[in-house]
């Protein structure tokens, strides 16, 4: 299980959030409580979507440790 930071900010709407490590990849929710777990969901997309690319070609994706 991975952590991303995610930016919430309240709107006339609700709550939209996105993850700055992830460009693109963002939700809203009429909650924070919703936008949180839409944002969750957001980004499990976005990682399968990334992988399944990295299958199309001679690309490979790798996890690198930052300390």
């Amino acid at each position: 299980m991975a952590n991303y930071r995610v930016v919430l900010r309240h709107s006339e709407e609700g709550y939209s959030v996105s993850c700055p490590g992830l460009p693109g990849c963002w939700s809203q929710g009429a909650t924070e409580e919703e936008a949180l777990a839409n944002i969750q969901v957001a980004i499990q997309e976005y990682i399968e979507a990334a992988e399944e690319l990295t299958r199309e070609d001679d690309s490979r994706l790798v996890e690198v440790g930052i300390g």
